[in-house]
């Protein structure tokens, strides 16, 4: 190809990936003498041309490219909850032993890939992690969650200088780890175009971030399935169902503490105060999809929107509290963990992406309980309006049918409404709505990813945030 030619597709290119303009539409006509192919003028030996642009990185299927990491996350969790009760250890541990997406810890993971290097920190939490592996000795995020020092518990899968029922009041202080080298007297300046380490490192405490993010989604899933009365959960009767409601409270209480005791061990104040405020946000989403909530001082409070746009408000708030904030908080988590400093665009840029990415994952599961069965879903399909929940596609059908607005605000309570609100539903537009809301959700998140550098890891994001608007499970 010639160098002019070059020159302008990767100029279009460019201006494209910085969402300045749209892709042109493939099925343009030309007529036969504008394909006629015309020469270009050859630039003189003495032009000075600038350096091509890097050529897109390969796109990797998102999984694969973390493969590793995500083989040994299961078994690392499964290590992390273990408890001497026995039905504890089975109900904590349930959830973990079937399928799942691990869609949060992915994220994390990606995020971490594709901006370690580039933050002003990364240097010394690069350093700081070698000097905690240095010498072959165990890594500090690997000792007991419960140490004898700080709580008399036992948990089977961890070492045997882990406490004992056995000598309740005898503490045992902790061994001290081995010293630490002194750091340099000055970290080598970050050059001025960030770039990416190479080859891709991820740092032992965003390995683990991606272990407390999914045990934290796992907790509100035992919870979810309490409050929905749930059935199923990934094709497998639920915990509820398998072993009671009051053993899955507990059983998610517990994931909820052992992850809380793993957050404290990253080290970084930022990320444990940004991870625990995730626990307050997927409460409060909670309540704000119940239908009435009961106070001792204000009675029977209805959560009944007041309104088209009141809804919509409600719904979306529920919808980021409840699903976005934990992807959204977890790539801002890895990236922080990365290096990325206070000022820095690279944290803004996660937090933006997961936001979106999250709002796009959870509505198009909204259109999903309207058109996947249970097979695909691995739960019941069509549970939303037997829940009371108006989502996406209902609140767009109240649109195109008035009618749908007295079965929303009464929460499709009254006999035959769940039948009617399905036909309406399917006579209006609303699924398609739905999902081309998620599109331009995952389209922003999209664009957010041409502010990192060119990466693979870069490449699977953009990749992930296509096959969550088209994905059927």
């Amino acid at each position: 190809m010639h160098t002019n030619l070059v020159r302008t597709t990767s100029c279009a290119q460019m201006r494209r990936w910085a969402g300045l303009v749209r892709p042109r539409s493939s099925t343009r006509s030309y007529s036969v003498h504008a394909q006629k192919h015309v020469q270009p003028p050859l630039p003189s030996s003495s032009t000075a041309l600038p350096p091509l642009h890097k050529p897109p990185a390969r796109r990797l299927d998102p999984s694969t490219l973390v493969a590793a990491e995500l083989d040994t996350l299961r078994q690392s969790l499964l290590s992390l909850l273990g408890t001497a009760h026995p039905g504890l250890d089975e109900i904590a541990k349930y959830y973990f032993l079937h399928p799942s997406k691990q869609m949060r810890p992915l994220l994390v993971l990606l995020f971490a890939r594709a901006t370690n290097g580039i933050g002003r920190g990364w240097r010394e939490k690069h350093w700081a992690a070698e000097c905690d592996g240095a010498g072959g000795r165990e890594e500090e995020l690997d000792r007991p969650l419960t140490r004898a020092d700080v709580l008399n518990d036992w948990n089977p899968s961890m070492p045997d200088n882990t406490a004992s029922f056995a000598s309740v009041f005898s503490l045992i202080p902790p061994t001290a780890p081995p010293p630490r080298p002194p750091p340099p007297a000055a970290f080598a300046p970050t050059p001025l175009v960030p770039a990416l380490v190479d080859p891709a490192v991820l740092l032992p405490t965003q390995r683990r971030l991606a272990q407390i993010v999914e045990m934290i989604h796992v907790a509100s899933l035992l919870h979810d399935d309490v409050i929905d009365a749930s059935a199923l959960r990934r094709g497998v009767p639920s915990a509820p169902a398998a072993f009671g409601n009051k053993l899955a409270v507990l059983g998610g209480d517990f994931l909820l503490g052992r992850a809380s005791a793993a957050l404290s061990r990253l080290g970084d104040p930022e990320v444990v105060e940004l991870i625990a405020s995730v626990i307050a946000n997927l409460v409060e989403g909670e309540i704000l999809q119940m239908k009435d909530v009961h106070t001792p001082g204000l009675g029977l409070v209805r959560e009944a929107p007041g309104g088209g746009d009141d809804a919509w408000r409600v719904y979306l708030k529920k919808t980021y509290l409840k699903t976005a904030s934990l992807m959204a908080k977890g790539c801002r988590a890895s990236v922080i963990l990365g290096g990325c400093a206070q000022g820095e665009v690279w944290k803004e840029l996660a937090y933006a992406f997961g936001r979106n990415f999250g709002l796009a994952f959870q509505l198009v599961d909204d259109v999903l309980d309207y058109e996947a069965g249970e097979a695909t879903l691995g739960k019941p399909g069509g549970a939303d309006l037997q829940l009371g929940l108006a989502t996406g596609p209902a609140l767009y059908a109240w649109e195109e049918h008035p009618e749908m607005g007295p079965l929303i605000l009464r929460k499709f309570e009254q006999e035959g409404d769940v039948e009617l609100a399905r036909s309406l539903v399917r006579r209006s537009s609303g699924v398609e709505r739905t999902r081309d809301l998620a599109r331009t959700h995952a389209d922003k998140a999209r664009e957010l990813l041409q502010g990192l550098p060119e990466s693979e890891a870069r490449a699977a994001l953009e990749l992930l945030t296509e096959r969550v608007v088209t994905r059927t499970w």
